[in-house]
C-alpha cells in the first residue's frame, strides 16, 4: 500500500503532507533525530532514529517500498530513493527523477565545494506562497500517477 514518508527535521511542508495524506486516507511517516508534535490520528506517525550520521536517511531507506513517496530536500537521500523505486519531491514540488538526480547531484557537490571555500554563504530560500502550492499540485499528481498505475497493474493480474 502507497505511504508517504518525510524526512522530516527540517521539512517546511510537513502541514501540507499531512492534508493531502488525509484526503487520500495514506498512512504518513515522519523520520526525524529528534522528537516532535505531530497531529492526532492513527495514520501519522512519527520515527525517532539515532543522532548518527545519516540515521533518518538510512532508515527511510530501510523502509521505503517501490511506489512509495519520499519528501525530502536531502539530495543524497533522494538519490538513494529513486534508485530504489520511490517516488521523491523536494520540499518546493520539484521532483527528483532518474533523469535529473545526476544533475542534482552534481549541483549539490558544487555548491558545498563553492560553501568550504566560503564563496557562497547562506542557505536556500524561503519557501514562498507559490512554491507550498507547487508541492501541493506535485504529491496531489504523484499519488494519482501511482494509484493509475496501481490499477493497470492490477487489471493485468487478473
Amino acid at each position: 500500500m502507497l505511504h508517504i514518508y518525510v524526512d522530516a527535521d527540517a521539512c517546511p511542508v510537513k502541514n501540507e503532507v499531512y492534508r493531502v495524506a488525509d484526503r487520500y486516507q495514506l498512512s504518513v511517516t515522519l523520520v526525524a533525530n529528534s522528537t516532535m508534535r505531530i497531529p492526532d490520528g492513527s495514520r501519522i506517525k512519527l520515527e525517532v532514529v539515532g543522532h548518527g550520521f545519516d540515521a533518518a536517511d538510512d532508515w527511510i531507506v530501510d523502509h521505503m517500498e517501490p511506489h512509495d513517496i519520499v519528501v525530502t530536500a536531502d539530495v543524497l537521500l533522494a538519490s538513494r530513493c529513486v534508485k530504489n523505486g520511490a517516488r521523491v519531491i523536494g520540499n518546493s514540488g520539484k521532483p527528483f527523477t532518474e533523469s535529473n538526480i545526476g544533475h542534482a547531484v552534481a549541483t549539490r557537490d558544487l555548491l558545498a565545494e563553492l560553501r568550504g571555500a566560503g564563496e557562497i554563504t547562506g542557505g536556500p530560500a524561503p519557501l514562498t506562497k507559490r512554491d507550498r502550492s507547487r508541492f501541493l499540485q506535485k504529491l496531489d499528481e504523484v499519488i494519482q500517477s501511482i494509484r493509475r498505475t496501481s490499477a493497470v497493474r492490477s487489471q493485468q493480474g487478473n
